[in-house]
């Protein structure tokens, strides 16, 4: 009599990937919530958190990583020291400086495959922003969903006094500011501070220095009371139907969309708990 061999283990998830400049943290959701909230905070307070081309590798690696947990709920985007992001490090400006074009095309693709693995990272993403935010730390800001900044931080799209434009960061930022702002700002490389950046759109809240850790906190915790499947899908629909025209095409599109999430699992079981006035499963509770 043949014997069945004995199932498998399933596979250990991989560790956290280590970083150099980063620090990745995880912390359990509040109860009743589940899963995990993700910290990634920019460690080089020594150069105001400045990004080069190792720091931009990192950052896309672990918003990669972060984008594939299943239990990560939500992801903040913080940074050590008294300055959020002071955009491009100095020394690899200078580096720079001797690109030919081709290398200018290289360095620039990968801020902007950085930039695009945050903006479409299929997590919740929470910029806290303290301090100095210049040039590129702007579209750090910018293509994270929600932005809560202390009324310390002050801002600077810095990059025609170099006589540069900030070409690869654009897309973001105007997103968050808006045209006739960005018309301003870009041209003038004016510093302005976070009750105007909040005005802008760029912050979505303003709070004392002292109480931006529990803001930033406090929005994580309600992203984690969320269907993680129905927000993964409110930000694609934020993203779709953003600058487009009421087309055919969109209202189809939203149609779409919603009867998609209508019938997933998380879809259903969110209106069946609605409707028995209970928790949903995504808590914790019991289905019934």
């Amino acid at each position: 009599m043949s014997t069945l061999p004995a199932a498998s283990a399933p596979p250990a998830p991989p560790p956290p990937p280590t970083f150099k400049h980063l620090e990745l943290a995880l912390e359990a959701a509040a109860a009743p919530a589940s899963g995990l909230i993700a910290c990634v905070r920019l460690n080089r307070p020594e150069v105001r958190n400045a990004f080069d081309d190792e720091v931009i590798a990192e950052l896309s690696q672990a918003f990669t990583y972060l984008g594939t947990q299943t239990e990560v709920r939500a992801i903040v985007l913080a940074a050590q020291g008294k300055a959020f992001c002071a955009g491009a490090d100095l020394n690899w400006m200078k580096r720079m400086a001797s690109y030919t074009h081709a290398e200018n095309l290289a360095d620039a693709a990968q801020l902007a495959d950085m930039l695009g693995i945050l903006y479409a990272c299929p997590k919740p993403t929470i910029a806290q922003v303290q301090g100095d935010v210049y040039a590129g730390g702007l579209g750090l800001v910018s293509a994270c969903d929600i932005a809560i900044g202390a009324d310390n931080a002050h801002f600077c799209v810095s990059e025609v006094k170099m006589g540069l434009i900030p070409a690869t960061i654009s897309p973001y930022v105007i997103r968050a500011m808006g045209a006739r702002a960005a018309h301003r700002y870009f041209l003038t490389a004016e510093r302005f501070d976070a009750q105007e950046a909040r005005r802008l759109g760029l912050l979505h809240e303003v709070v004392p220095a002292a109480d931006l850790a529990s803001k930033v906190n406090e929005v994580a915790q309600a992203l984690a009371q969320a269907s993680p499947q129905a927000v993964r899908a409110a930000k694609q629909l934020v993203q779709t139907v953003a600058g487009q025209a009421i087309s055919p095409e969109l209202v189809r599109a939203t149609v779409q969309g919603i009867a998609d999430i209508r019938a997933s699992e998380q879809g259903q079981e969110g209106v069946a708990a609605f409707l028995q006035k209970r928790p949903p499963a995504w808590l914790g509770a019991p289905r019934v």
